[in-house]
């Protein structure tokens, strides 16, 4: 292997490596390759003025002397020819067309950054030369838009899904992005938002960090994240970048106590490199890297590593462990030597040829199995570290097959370890903060007059202090007291309440934290804040005035039973009386006649009933049970009659003035809304006209606009939400009802900034048995019982007996006439046998042949039991 370089003014010994002079490397070469081995020019472009390009230049360069040394009879040997970039795009450029052009390289090394990579990328696309780069590249480099561009080092094409199962592992919903400025660092975007979108999580802040941004810079960046109410951060950035920007983020507090860092893999590659005092602003930061198992050949060449990287550098002390990026680029030499071998590659093989020779070769390098798809080196296995104490921890492994698991073994148990988190915090923080500033949340309330039930803002005139009560104040307290943390906030009053919408704004705008109130849940007001869930009865309904109600109707004694009741009873009663009449007229003289004598029997028989004053004997057992418990049906039925009506005729004296929308809407009535209230659109929508909606403020108006009726100036009905209705009637609870059907409407809910992470939590402890008995206790408290005003809206109805109040009375009663009507007739049946017999065999009637078998049957059962058949 030979080293050529045209590096000015390099160290001592890289220079004794490399070569000073060209005649030198020129002897240097002829004397090292074997009489019948044939160089292979391969270029190097790396920037030599970085720590990172001189261990990637050390590590191309063990690997292709381990690889001689293992392939000793090797007739094809690669002859490197080193180019420092220093870290400029344009002289990255120009030193790989210089290679290509003037040194007839066939191949291309490097370069580590995604600008200069790049640049080279389309060069080599152009002139049909392969180029192996470690850079952190997007994805946007593809096989098709640079078909020579192999990328030997993960793209980390999948660590967006992977930062999307972590966050959602801990319901982090929401988080900030800091990037930096690079196609390395934009590229995640895309596919980190589209990631994210699967979890229901969003970014909710994106900040592009210039990779040579100044300490000041860094310094600006931090505090205005700290301002953020936000605490989980995602970092995407190389290693370089990022170490200085958590330096600082250390600086401001920001690895404490409540705060979440997540880098992606480009940072978390080279975590093993970093010294001691980058590792301390650090602590508690979690991070991946694909996966790369600890062995006795990684551990040999880490030794090796430090030694030769210590003695081409003597001034540099303490050599840390190698990274990823450097197995990557011992792995990336590897495959080239071992490409140019078995393919025998000479300096007039075709570029192509080289490429399709590095595409095919596979082998287990230090970094794991080395394998080229569509240019790409492939990873199936993510590590998650975890940064504490002196180094990083493994906590958990990722497949995209297999999600997030703890270890390797076969059971694969889902979950991560024990994760230290900033501040030495075992427990995962809530990855937000109530208040950005640290301050008390700020609570707007509504300082109105007219339902202090809600909502009541008052003064107490000796400590100027604010006082606010109420039902919908309760409600948040008993929340807030429920929520798993604590939150501090202050209630402050807000007096222009002419609409609601100017309160909400204040939360739109960031001028409040919060809006606790009668405040109705609509869909455009769902477009400038979020809402909690309905927190009251959802529904629009109508209270109007009960009259007297005295009906001089003749027929009112009719009206205590519906007409299926009338029509069912008056079925039983002839039913009855044919049952009775059918079992007693042959054996009863009573119940004989000519046919119209027979049929009053029956008729009078059954109605007698009602007054218990039949005088008829009856002489069959069958049909004096028919009658008890007929008689009992007949009791039970009257009395509630009796009651009905006279509950019709003494207590239930009043009745709705209107019953319904459409006779409103039918006579043009005048209806009354809540002023400042989405009431009125909604009673547009029904189709009232603006000259007929009156609006009110108080309770008291309402009552008086009621009494006064639309002919008097008034309203017929007054239109509103379920609570403010309540409140009316706890007031007013005679001579009022609700009446017609409820419109669902969005109900009470509690203001919140959109994407507040407290909707959620607030929602939730809704649903907490502890808050559902507390908000109980409260409606109580400020609305009274339920049902305490009892409505009228069903005026005399509710009052009516149906059929199936007495349902259960008339099956009995149907079940024990049809079962005595049975058995009168199959003893019947039988006492008249001998005449059937005669009669089939007379006739020969197959009918009566087989009755006449059915009854022999039946006499023989009878004289074997000893049975004597008599009524």
């Amino acid at each position: 292997m030979v080293l050529r370089s045209m590096i000015p003014g390099g160290l001592a010994l890289l220079h004794l490596l490399l070569g000073v002079l060209p005649s030198a490397s020129a002897s240097a070469s002829a004397s090292e390759l074997p009489p019948a081995a044939a160089a292979v020019r391969v270029g190097v472009v790396l920037d030599l003025t970085s720590e990172v390009g001189r261990k990637s230049l050390t590590c191309i360069s063990m690997a292709l002397d381990d690889f001689y040394s293992a392939h000793a009879n090797s007739r094809r040997r690669v002859d490197l020819l080193v180019r420092d970039s220093r870290g400029d795009v344009v002289a990255a450029a120009r030193a790989a067309e210089d290679l290509i052009r003037n040194n007839r390289v066939q191949a291309i090394i490097g370069p580590l950054t995604s600008a200069e990579a790049e640049f080279i990328a389309y060069l080599g696309k152009h002139t049909l030369t392969p180029v192996l780069s470690l850079a952190p590249i997007s994805a946007a480099l593809t096989p098709s838009v640079a078909p020579f561009f192999l990328h030997t080092a993960p793209i980390y094409s999948s660590q967006a899904e992977l930062t999307a199962a972590i966050l959602d592992k801990f319901r982090w919903r929401k988080a900030i992005l800091v990037y930096e400025d690079s196609p390395y660092g934009a590229g995640i975007l895309p596919e980190l938002v589209y990631a994210l979108q699967g979890y229901n999580t969003f970014i909710t802040d994106c900040v592009a960090l210039p990779i040579d941004a100044t300490e000041n810079y860094l310094d600006t960046v931090v505090y205005s994240l700290k301002e953020n109410s936000t605490r989980v951060f995602i970092v995407h950035m190389l290693p370089h970048l990022g170490a200085r920007f958590f330096r600082q983020a250390s600086v401001a507090d920001m690895m404490s106590d409540g705060y979440v860092w997540i880098a992606t893999a480009g940072f978390g590659s080279a975590v093993d490199s970093f010294g001691p005092d980058r590792i301390d602003d650090m602590q508690g930061v979690v991070t991946f890297r694909p996966y790369v198992q600890s062995t006795d050949r990684i551990m040999n060449f880490t030794v090796r590593f430090k030694e030769k990287f210590q003695m081409e550098n003597p001034g540099i002390r303490g050599v840390p462990s190698p990274s990823l990026l450097l197995l990557w680029a011992y792995d990336t030499a590897w495959s080239l030597a071992a490409a140019v071998n078995r393919n025998r590659v000479s300096r007039s093989t075709p570029g192509r040829t080289l490429l399709g020779a590095v595409l095919d070769t596979t082998f287990d390098g230090l970094a794991g199995r080395f394998r080229l798809r569509n240019g790409l080196l492939q990873v199936s296995t993510y590590e998650v570290v975890n940064i504490i104490g002196k180094g990083a921890r493994t906590v958990g492994f990722w497949t995209p097959e297999s999600g997030i698991f703890k270890n390797l073994k076969a059971n694969n148990e889902k979950g991560l370890k024990q994760i230290l988190w900033p501040g030495d915090l075992a427990t995962a923080p809530r990855g937000w903060d109530v208040s950005s500033t640290g301050s008390p949340l700020r609570v707007i309330v509504p300082s109105r007059h007219g339902f202090d039930q809600l909502v009541k803002v008052s003064y107490n005139p000796t400590n100027i202090s604010v006082i606010v009560t109420g039902y919908c104040i309760d409600v948040f307290d008993a929340l807030m007291k429920n929520l798993p943390y604590l939150v501090a906030y202050q209630y402050v009053p807000f007096n222009d309440t002419s609409t609601y919408d100017s309160i909400l704004n204040l939360v739109y705008e960031k001028e409040a934290d919060a809006v606790v109130g009668d405040t109705t849940i609509s869909t455009d007001r769902m477009n400038k804040v979020a809402f909690t869930m309905p927190y009251t009865d959802i529904g629009l309904s109508m209270i109007v005035v009960l009259k007297k109600y005295s009906s001089r109707s003749m027929w009112i004694f009719l009206q205590p039973l519906t007409h299926t009741l009338w029509i069912t009873s008056l079925a039983f009663f002839f039913l009855t009386g044919f049952v009775v009449w059918v079992i007693e007229h042959r054996i009863n003289p009573e119940f004989r006649g000519t046919p119209w004598q027979q049929f009053g029997i029956i008729f009078y028989f059954a109605f007698s009933t009602l007054v218990f004053s039949h005088k008829e004997k009856l002489e069959s057992n069958l049909s004096r049970l028919v009658v008890i418990v007929w008689v009992f049906v007949v009791l039970i039925l009257t009395s509630s009659y009796t009651a009905s009506l006279t509950s019709m005729l003494t207590f239930q004296q009043f009745q709705p003035t209107v019953t319904s929308v459409q006779d409103l809407l039918r006579n043009g009535h005048f209806v009354g809304y809540q002023r400042g209230s989405t009431v009125k659109y909604w009673l547009e929508e029904m189709g009232f006209h603006k000259k007929n909606l009156l609006g009110y403020g108080t309770v008291e108006e309402y009552a008086e606009a009621l009494q006064m009726g639309s002919e008097n100036g008034g309203v017929s009905a007054i239109f509103d939400e379920n609570p403010y209705l309540k409140i009316f009637l706890s007031k007013y609870c005679e001579g009022y009802t609700m009446v017609g059907p409820t419109y669902r409407l969005g109900g009470f809910g509690f203001a919140f900034p959109i994407g507040s992470p407290m909707v959620h939590d607030v929602s939730q402890a809704f649903m907490t048995p502890a808050v559902q008995e507390e908000m109980a206790r409260i409606e109580r408290k400020w609305f009274g019982n339920p049902g305490a005003c009892g409505s009228s809206s069903d005026g005399i109805n509710s009052s009516r007996l149906g059929f199936s109040n007495f349902s259960g009375l008339f099956l009995i009663s149907g079940l024990t006439s049809g079962l005595a009507l049975l058995i009168s007739l199959s003893i019947l049946v039988y006492q008249k046998r001998d005449e059937l017999s005669a009669e089939a065999s007379r006739t020969r009637s197959m009918s009566l042949q087989r009755l006449h078998m059915w009854l022999e049957r039946l006499r023989t059962w009878y004289q074997a039991q000893g049975v004597t058949h008599h009524q």
